[in-house]
């Protein structure tokens, strides 16, 4: 019995330790990624959370949370806003073509034999709709 309830506390130990790494890691991304704060103030916070380190990531989340949530949220949306522009630049559209253009490209691909005739008439279609 003895070694079930150590082997019990043992899990309960790793998992607060892995829970206070993933919120000191968000901690260090957040200093790190807040361009508003100085430098000397980053320093502070670093030496805080390596000298206490539960009670410092404590007060930090107290102190910072909000706008460490809207920080992380702000990179988020930007990193999104890249990524379909990256789309955009790689599918070569812009989402926004007419419907001329649609029945263009469809036109392209069936003088070329790429598709039939059937397809571009449902090409076309869709491009009217």
């Amino acid at each position: 019995m003895q070694n079930f309830w150590s082997f019990i506390w043992i899990v309960v130990w790793c998992f607060v330790f892995f829970a206070y790494l993933m919120v000191l890691f968000q901690i260090l991304g957040d200093l790190f990624r807040d361009h508003q704060l100085a430098g000397i103030w980053k320093g502070v916070w670093i030496l805080v959370l390596i000298f206490i380190p539960f009670l410092g990531a404590l007060i930090y989340l107290i102190a910072r949370g909000r706008g460490m949530s809207e920080r992380q949220v702000a990179a988020v949306r930007q990193a999104q806003s890249e990524t379909n522009a990256y789309i955009k630049q790689v599918a070569g559209t812009d989402g926004g073509a007419s419907p001329a253009e649609h029945i263009a490209d469809a036109k392209a691909l069936l003088d070329n034999g790429t598709i039939t005739q059937a397809e571009f008439e449902q090409l076309k279609a869709k491009a009217l709709a």
